[in-house]
Formats: structure tokens, sequence, C-alpha cells
């Protein structure tokens, strides 16, 4: 039986030795463990919309993480696996002997926090945390994943792990994958808690206090080519007391080497003072070693923004970029250009954005990213990544930092980070 995009997507990080769903065995497997990990340097330096100075880490922002992660994956046998990943930060020394605006805004300092402390200071604190913790079980053509684990954006668009910090953050719950439907996969899940991206990555918070969040994720690829899916969200009692529920599509068609999709969706709740609706496409392509794609989005004034239930930053919309997620995920309409270059040498890309949005100061203003971006590997295990980032707002006035208003309308920021796997 043909199987689903999403379960390809989930059982890269479900079971045992290999990444593939199989069925039980007739009696217990030999011992089958894996071990892997991967070492990461990450170093993120910004000028603070004027109130501080690139590369200048007493004036502007300047920190970075050094992170190891260790995982171990089992097949226990009759169809049961297990897996295990602990991770720990420390610092490279760079932050501030204090924070002079008091609370650690994002995106102004996007280091992932090992305690929750206020200021910079908890930044040096070296410290880790038991980032998944999970066990498995496969019977036919269903799969179940019961603890601490991974949610891929595939799968679940509205609580996702997000990938652009040192480590993925994490979530509590229970992911239920069939497969029986011809060329339809089914996706069930229960998710209670989650650590936040920016962190402290030790604290694990409810995503719907008192409550918890279900979720139900149906993909057909019965027509060739053409990838449907849909999402819905159920949270009880999450906003005044009222049930809250999150609906959300996506189709998806390639036809050689281009590409076109649309996405869509509502949050809706008798609890909400105005129901958020958002929409977007894009189309694109490859011509030889280079890419290029449009994306549009758009999304209105409601009460919740479309963004990630589990941290609050980043955005299911195709028009995500590195930084820009504060100003396209409510009451915005956005346009992102995209082009890159795959070469022998690794991937140079630039992306633009360019957003009008009311969230801010509650009058139409405009902002821009560009994003310049290269990454590569170097021999089999290392990946390397480094990007800068330059963003206006004309609205940057009305954002302050603690007692700090934002002295400029343009932001400079340059990112590195690098992987070791092993």
């Amino acid at each position: 039986m043909k199987k689903g995009l999403l379960l390809s997507v989930i059982a890269s990080s479900f079971v045992f030795a290999g990444g593939v769903v199989v069925p039980p065995p007739a009696e217990p497997a030999p011992e089958m463990w894996t071990f892997s990990g991967q070492l990461a340097a990450y170093i993120q330096t910004g000028d603070n919309w004027g109130t501080g100075d690139l590369f200048d880490a007493e004036t502007g922002y300047m920190n970075g993480d050094f992170g190891v992660q260790l995982r171990a994956n089992g097949n226990l046998g009759y169809g049961f696996g297990a897996g295990f990943e602990v991770s720990g930060l420390t610092t490279f020394g760079l932050e501030h002997e204090e924070n002079p605006w008091g609370a650690i805004q994002f995106p102004s300092n996007p280091v992932q926090l090992n305690a929750a402390t206020a200021g910079y200071t908890a930044i040096s604190a070296t410290g880790g945390w038991i980032s998944q913790a999970y066990l498995t079980y496969t019977i036919d053509n269903t799969t179940v994943k019961v603890g601490r684990q991974e949610l891929p954006k595939a799968l679940s668009p509205f609580a996702f792990s997000e990938s652009w910090a040192v480590f993925k953050n994490t979530f509590e719950g229970a992911v239920i994958v069939n497969t029986d439907l011809p060329d339809t996969t089914l996706v069930a899940a229960y998710v209670t808690r989650a650590n936040v991206t920016t962190g402290p990555m030790d604290e694990f918070r409810e995503i719907n206090p008192d409550n918890d969040v279900m979720m139900l994720t149906a993909q057909n690829k019965s027509i060739e080519n053409l990838t449907l899916t849909g999402t819905v969200y159920y949270a009880p009692e999450m906003v005044g007391g009222e049930d809250v529920m999150v609906l959300w599509g996506d189709a998806a068609y390639t036809m050689g080497d281009y590409y076109a999709a649309v996405q869509g969706g509502t949050i809706t709740g008798d609890g909400l003072p105005t129901e958020t609706t958002g929409f977007g496409g894009k189309i694109g392509g490859t011509f030889g070693m280079f890419g290029a794609e449009v994306a549009y989005s758009s999304v209105d004034e409601g009460t919740v923004a479309i963004h990630n239930l589990g941290t609050g930053i980043k955005t299911p919309l195709y028009t995500q970029m590195i930084l820009n997620q504060g100003w396209i995920k409510t009451d915005a309409d956005t346009v992102v250009g995209r082009v890159s270059a795959d070469t022998e040498y690794g991937k140079f890309a630039i992306a633009y954005d360019f957003t009008t949005y009311n969230v801010f100061s509650g009058a139409d203003n405009e902002y821009t990213e560009l994003d310049v971006t290269y990454s590569t590997k170097v021999g089999e295990n290392t990946e390397l990544f480094a990007a800068y980032i330059m963003q206006t707002d004309d609205g940057a006035g009305s954002k302050t930092f603690g007692a700090q208003t934002a002295d400029d309308d343009t932001q400079s920021t340059v990112r590195v980070w690098a992987r070791y796997n092993f």
C-alpha cells in the first residue's frame, strides 16, 4: 500500500534503526539499538533597531550557544520501540553583563535558554534537559507514538517543532498514524505540553491550561501529482472558558520541475472576540541549478494569530522567512520572492519580503526583509549555515524593549551556525 507524505515524515523520527515503520515481529527481535547525536555551534548578532551596534556585545546584542545532543533508539520486540534524547547548552561568554531592557524579547535575542531566569545572565548558565522520551508500537498499517517527541510542521501546522534555533522544541502527547485507506494517511494527536524554542528549554508548559489540544490530519494523494491535506484542532475552554477550533487546509500540485500550492483556514470559537482567517499561495520551480518562487499570504485582524500554538513564534504560512513572523501572522498582507543557486560550493539564496500590516501601531505600515543565506556540507557529517538579514519597518518607533524604544526603522542581523552529526 502506498504510504502518504505524513507517514514518511513521522516515520523518519518515529521508530527504530533505519526509521522504517514495520509490522511487529512474531517474537522478540535481537537487541537493535542505535546511537546518534550532534554537536552545534550557533551565534547571532544584531544592531537591535538602532539601539546598539552590529558585532558589539556591549551595545548591541551578540549571543552564542554551544550544544550537544545524544540519542538512542531501540527495537524492544513485538512491535514496540523506544527513543530517548538528551540535550545540553552552554554559551561562548558573549552575553551582556546585564540586560539593559529588562525581559528578553524576540526577535531581539533568539538564544535558547536553559533556565527560567530574567536577564542575560541567565544565558551564561550551563544546563540540559530530556528533549525526547517516547515509546512506539506498530501493528499492520498503524503506528502509535506516546511521550515527549518532535512534531513536524507537515503533520501538525499549528503545533510543530521549530528548527531555526540551536535545537528543536518538543511536545508531550500521543500520535497515531494510519494508512489503511487507499492513498490516504490519517494522523490523530493528543498534545498536552511543550517547551518554547527560545527557552527555558527545560520547562514544559501546558499549551491549553487545564485542558489539552486534539488534532486530526488527513492527507490524500489519489490524484496524480496532487496532495490534499486538511487539519482540525480542537482546544476545549482555551479562551474565556470557551472552546477554540482551528481548521486549516493545503493543496499542492507538482508538474515536473514546477509546483503550485494554496493554503488557508480559520481559527474560531465562541470565546473569541474576532475569528481569524488566513490564506496564501505559492508558485515556483527549478531551472537547472537555479530555483525561484513567489509566495503570498493574507491574515485578517482576528484575536488569535496564525502561528505555532506551542511556541507562539513561527507560522505555517508560505511567506515565513527568518525573522518576519511578528509582522505577517496577524492583520497583514505579504509577498515574498525567493531565488537560489545550488552550486558545487554550496547553496546561495536570496529572499525578499514586502508586508503591509497594522499589528503594532494600528495604522497601515510597511515592513520589508531581505535574507541572504549560504549553506553547505563539509564532508558527510558537517553542515554550515550563514545568513545576513536586513529588516525595515516604518512602524518601528512603536516597538519598545523594556524602557527603551527603537531608534531606527532598520535592523541588521547576522546568524551563523555549524552542526556535526555523528
